[in-house]
């Protein structure tokens, strides 16, 4: 995969990035200290997932996150027309939000109930966008003043875009996560192709501690479980859809088709095709 990147730096932080990638499945964004961010796309389409949440990003919407791990995935149709992806972030971090508006966040008690938003980009956020893009590309005239000034019109426009109280209450929220139960995480992903350490990485935890919590949780292995499930959905869904046999194992998070099918048969006693014709064949009689 190849990946070109661009920073701009505050105080010795990197604030304002562009990244352009090539085609790819999955990408892990993992924080490492309390850090939110704001994602712009200029280019592509691709899908963040996240402990709860699915979300679509393109051109016409942004991200805007807290401190938490995700991942970013794309579609075999993106992978296969072999399209760049580009995106333009920003970072923020709790002590330069003190030097940028001298207020302490910890006064305030905001909360909001997400922990990734879909934002539309509107006329604003688009002008807003380019002029990063601008300063992205022509680092010479990214001095210090000038970068302050353009972190601030962003709290202050996302403020109004997302109906915060005060730009102290914005501010605060996103460095507030919300971390979902254990067992959310795993409902909400069980038919995805995360392997097992990307839903320790979902889950905060090491693969250890996942494996652990895991057997405490469901009283059997993850690949146990998750073998289980995938196939009871895969047999409801041959009987009930006329989806191909290949699609089905894709979303139910199969890269090999052989390998969906040998999983298939070991745990029903019967191929896909065999299954549906079976049953069709029963519901004829």
């Amino acid at each position: 995969m190849d990946q070109n990147l661009k920073t701009i730096k505050y105080k010795g932080r990197v604030v304002f990035q562009k990244l352009r990638v090539s085609s790819f499945i999955r990408l892990p964004k993992e924080y490492y200290e309390n850090e939110a961010c704001f994602i712009f796309v200029n280019k592509g389409k691709f899908h963040i997932r996240s402990q709860t949440q699915q979300l679509l990003l393109n051109e016409k919407t942004a991200l805007l996150a807290k401190c938490q791990n995700y991942f970013y995935e794309t579609a075999k149709k993106t992978r296969d027309e072999n399209d760049n992806i580009e995106v333009v972030g920003l970072m923020f971090y709790p002590e330069l939000v003190q030097d940028l508006f001298e207020f302490d966040i910890q006064n305030s008690q905001y909360k909001v109930d997400y922990n990734l938003k879909q934002v539309q980009v509107n006329q604003l956020l688009e002008h807003y966008k380019e002029s990063i893009n601008i300063l992205i590309d022509h680092p010479e005239l990214a001095d210090e003043h000038l970068v302050r000034t353009k972190l601030r019109e962003f709290v202050i426009l996302m403020t109004k875009t997302v109906k915060a109280p005060s730009e102290v209450d914005f501010l605060s929220s996103i460095f507030k996560p919300n971390f979902a139960k254990f067992e959310e995480v795993i409902r909400h992903n069980l038919y995805s192709s995360l392997d097992l350490n990307e839903f320790a990485a979902l889950c905060h935890m090491s693969l250890s501690s996942f494996k652990r919590k895991f057997d405490e949780v469901y009283k059997e292995s993850p690949a146990r479980y998750f073998t289980k499930m995938k196939i009871k959905k895969a047999a409801e869904l041959v009987l009930k859809t006329d989806s191909r046999v290949s699609d089905i194992a894709y979303d139910l998070g199969y890269d090999s088709l052989t390998t969906f099918n040998r999983t298939f048969k070991e745990q029903i006693g019967k191929s896909p095709t065999e299954y549906r014709m079976s049953q069709n064949g029963q519901a004829l009689n």
